[in-house]
């Protein structure tokens, strides 16, 4: 068995049944309606529950703030929702979903609850990239334990594409014995690790290529190291994990080894279009909450209306962007205006809240603590150089 079970904080918890692709399921209603104008299809999970579980989210998001927090609770919830099941195959017991359809998903949850979201994507991530494999043996056990939330995978696969890049050697090192993959190095950054039955992961071997394995995390040689505490998103517990010659049985082994593995298959990645979604997501709430006080304020309505334009725009290409036709358009630019535009919308609702937005706990001053999330996460340099040209631009240019 790879992986061991998940414990979940709900021991009763059923497994999810979530509508299969053209069911037959309400209409959303309230942002939804205005937001589904820019999909080409509805997705096959809005209605009723899915709106149920946004409340959820919404109202439980203040206590995900703590270093010691963890959405247990809310995966219970996305778990009731069948929000487990998306992306994995439905032979397995998933829901397939175009890509612009799961931007949808992130986009409207990360209105409701950044943190919760972002874990979430760590593990449809894993999930990809585990149903993309060849490795046959390797979905027949895992996906269907996924889709019911009995098992919990994430990735670690930054000091892959982004982070670490700059070191003369590898973050982690792959080396092939004995029927298994032995992997040596830290894994800088991996949300929800110390929770995690498998973490997919990779190393680079010594003639430079790479690969993917699913590590299960109770290997001799695994250690989860306690999360640094994060100017934002704490509970999501995301650190680094040390691997000390963890003996990889090769039947884990995903994809590789080959020259730049991560891009091969699915699972987003530096550059998709996931971080853009959850971006927008977070921009909405802060829009939302500036409509609430230009409602009373009249200074403040052609700063909202400017925003909520510019939001809609940037919606319309993100979703092009994500089925494919957007001519012109790539997922780096997309980013970079998600960016700016999260920044600029909650530093926007912080001014407009005045002092009181200043103090601890706020949802300004946790908006904008948010929003600096993206200026790190999975960030390419030209996403990274476009910020920096931004902040340096000068008034009198």
């Amino acid at each position: 068995m790879i992986g061991k079970t998940m414990h979940r904080d709900r021991q009763d918890a059923p497994a999810a049944t979530g509508p299969g692709p053209g069911a037959d399921v309400p209409a959303n209603s309230g942002q939804g309606d205005k937001m589904d104008a820019f999909l080409s299809s509805p997705p096959p999970f809005v209605g009723p529950r899915f709106d149920r579980l946004l409340q959820q989210l919404s109202e439980s998001s203040h206590a995900l703030e703590g270093t010691d927090a963890w959405p247990g609770k809310q995966f219970d919830e996305l778990a009731d929702a069948g929000v487990l099941q998306w992306s994995i195959p439905e032979e397995y017991g998933g829901l397939t979903l175009s890509p612009e359809q799961l931007m949808y998903g992130y986009e409207r949850m990360a209105t409701s609850c950044l943190t919760t979201t972002f874990v979430l994507t760590q593990r449809i991530g894993a999930c990809q990239r585990i149903a993309s494999s060849e490795n046959d043996e390797v979905r027949q056990e895992l996906l269907p334990a996924l889709a019911t939330g009995d098992l919990f995978a994430t990735v670690g696969i930054s000091h892959l594409t982004t982070s670490r890049q700059h070191l003369k050697q590898p973050a982690v090192r792959a080396e092939h014995a004995d029927g298994k993959w032995i992997l040596s190095g830290t894994v800088p950054w991996v949300t929800g690790g110390n929770r995690a039955d498998v973490i997919v992961t990779g190393g680079t071997c010594e003639d430079g290529n790479q690969l993917l394995i699913a590590l299960p995390t109770d290997l001799p040689g695994v250690t989860c190291q306690a999360p640094p505490k994060l100017l934002a998103l704490n509970a999501s517990q995301t650190g680094s994990v040390e691997l000390d010659r963890v003996e990889v049985d090769e039947r884990n082994l995903l994809a590789g080894p080959v020259e730049g593995v991560m891009n091969r298959g699915q699972g987003g990645g530096a550059g998709s279009v996931t971080t853009s979604a959850l971006a927008v997501g977070l921009t909405g709430r802060a829009v939302e909450e500036l409509q609430k006080e230009a409602s009373r304020r009249d200074d403040l309505v052609e700063t909202v209306d400017s925003l909520e334009r510019e939001r809609d725009q940037l919606r319309t290409d993100l979703y092009a962007v994500a089925r494919g036709d957007a001519v012109g358009m790539f997922a780096g630019e997309i980013r970079q205006r998600a960016n700016s535009l999260v920044l600029r919308a909650t530093q926007a609702y912080l001014a407009a809240s005045k002092g009181a937005g200043f103090v601890a706990g706020h949802p300004a001053e946790r908006s904008v603590r948010e929003a600096m999330f993206f200026l790190v996460w999975s960030c390419p340099q030209p996403v990274l150089q476009a910020a920096l040209r931004e902040f340096a631009c000068s008034l009198d240019e």
